[in-house]
């Protein structure tokens, strides 16, 4: 009897210990991610910017000026013809737009015109984009490089001043609307509008950097807001329990690194014919997550609209009133980046980021929260994950631990009685038991070498007397990551 009572369990741990099979190794994509290759030219901007911090804002006034008026100059031709993208100028607006930051982050005085300046660079290259082919690798590059460029540019500079001169919220074009509005933190957020958002947890950093143009957004929802109530409902995906409705306040609540409103432009065809064809979207998206169960999509195929992940809430929506967002998709190419997405449960690696919607031309930027904590955080998670996918690309694979996994398939079993009556198990569904371990493994890995990361980067500060630029960033994310062991 005591005999059974400890052998049966012993048995049944070992039998399940016995590993599944391992997801396949996925070959490289056709394309080549996208890489600045501007190693050079980021070691002569910080020369300069300690060169220009030594001169002080009495010494940098005259220079300061001089950029914003060359800014001028160069932006002026985009708002009055069509250019290619490969238009020697654009490459100008971009060598001018950083070495303005670079003087700025050594005197940010004018930090907020610089904000200003960019969110109108924003707006006529998003314009000159809609001619361009932005499947192509000369329209995705040029718009990438300006656009995460300048935000990047941005937050060099916010980050060399713990106390911010500028609001938490950046303000875009207030595109026109005629659908239900509410007022959110000072923003006035119409129905249909799409909220691309960064979470705090390691994966958050993992969707944002893990395709060929990494950004700096992991999340996407729709807003609703009732025509008579002005009640605002979220309509989002998760990875715990697929599609939900959440009220504002549970959607603000939750760790947000980041938020950027992005509203579909008045003058598109379809919006001059219908324009409450957003709202229309988003009472569609919200009577079927009212209506239905919508578990996620782990695969990552926005063509199945049975199963969702958290773009497919907007594309879905809005593919019902006749708009295709996303007229650039998103591709993921590198082996070592697919192979650790398909440990999670993808299978399509050509499919729709949440932070590639904001090239979308179709779609205006209205306004964007962040401030210097958040930024922080963001930046460090970034470039944890950028180092873990280089290693991943040289062959380091996603791991779990082994004696867990019969702990985690009775977990799994569990979760799947609970989503059968309804409710949600610690492993979610679909998701295997395997894939919840690994997604253990990469947050434990990731926050071993954050913190070693972040002693190194205040070692920096303290040595250099300003925090490190993101490609020095990167440099030290590469110790810590040795530093941290395996």
């Amino acid at each position: 009897m005591v005999f059974g009572v400890i052998v049966i369990p012993v048995i049944l741990y070992l039998i399940l210990l016995i590993p599944g099979a391992a997801p396949p190794v996925q070959p490289a994509g056709k394309r080549d991610p996208f890489a600045w290759n501007r190693d050079e030219y980021w070691s002569h901007l910080e020369m300069r910017f300690k060169e220009a911090r030594s001169v002080g804002c009495t010494g940098l006034t005259a220079r300061i000026n001089d950029g914003f008026d060359e800014m001028e100059r160069l932006l002026a031709p985009l708002d009055t013809g069509a250019m290619l993208p490969e238009t020697p100028l654009l490459v100008d607006l971009e060598n001018n737009l950083f070495e303005l930051a670079m003087h700025l982050a050594a005197c940010p005085e004018r930090l907020e015109d610089y904000i200003e300046l960019f969110g109108r660079l924003r707006f006529l290259v998003k314009k000159q984009s809609a001619h361009w082919n932005l499947n192509s690798r000369s329209g995705r590059d040029c718009i990438y490089r300006l656009l995460y460029g300048g935000r990047t540019a941005i937050e060099e500079i916010m980050i060399q001043w713990p106390e911010p001169t500028v609001p938490a919220v950046s303000r875009g074009t207030d595109e026109a609307s005629v659908t239900p509005f509410a007022n959110i933190l000072g923003v006035k957020i119409h129905s249909g509008d799409v909220l691309v958002s960064r979470g705090g947890a390691p994966t958050s950093a993992l969707i944002a950097r893990g395709n060929d143009y990494p950004g700096n957004f992991s999340h996407v929802a729709l807003v609703h807001v009732d025509e008579e109530t002005g009640i605002v409902s979220i309509i989002e995906s998760h990875i715990e329990c697929g599609v939900t409705v959440s009220r504002i306040e549970d959607y603000l609540r939750d760790t947000k690194l980041r938020v950027m409103v992005l509203r579909l432009r008045a003058d598109l065809p379809l919006m001059r014919a219908d324009p409450m064809l957003p709202h229309r979207a988003a009472k569609h998206a919200l009577h079927r997550a009212m209506t239905e169960h919508i578990p996620y999509d782990f695969e990552m195929d926005f063509s199945d609209g049975q199963k969702m992940f958290c773009s497919e809430v907007a594309s879905g929506a809005y593919r019902q009133v006749g708009v295709n967002l996303w007229m650039g998709l998103s591709y993921i190419s590198s082996a070592g980046v697919k192979s650790w997405l398909a440990a999670f449960g993808v299978k399509n690696f050509i499919t729709q980021e949440p932070s590639d919607l904001e090239y979308d031309p179709q779609l205006r930027v209205v306004a964007e929260w962040r401030d210097y904590e958040t930024l922080y955080k963001d930046r460090l998670d970034n470039a944890v994950v950028d180092v873990m996918l280089e290693a991943a690309n040289k062959g380091a694979r996603l791991d779990y631990d082994l004696y867990l996994l019969p702990v985690a398939r009775v977990l799994k079993a569990y979760s799947v009685v609970l989503n059968r009556c309804g409710g949600v198990g610690p492993i979610p569904k679909g998701m295997s038991a395997t894939a919840a371990l690994r997604n253990q493994w990469f947050s434990n890995r990731h926050r071993k070498v954050k913190e070693q990361l972040e002693l190194l980067t205040r070692r920096f500060e303290e040595t250099n007397g300003h925090m490190p630029p993101y490609w020095e960033l990167i440099k030290l994310a590469r110790q810590a990551y040795d530093m941290a062991g395996d």
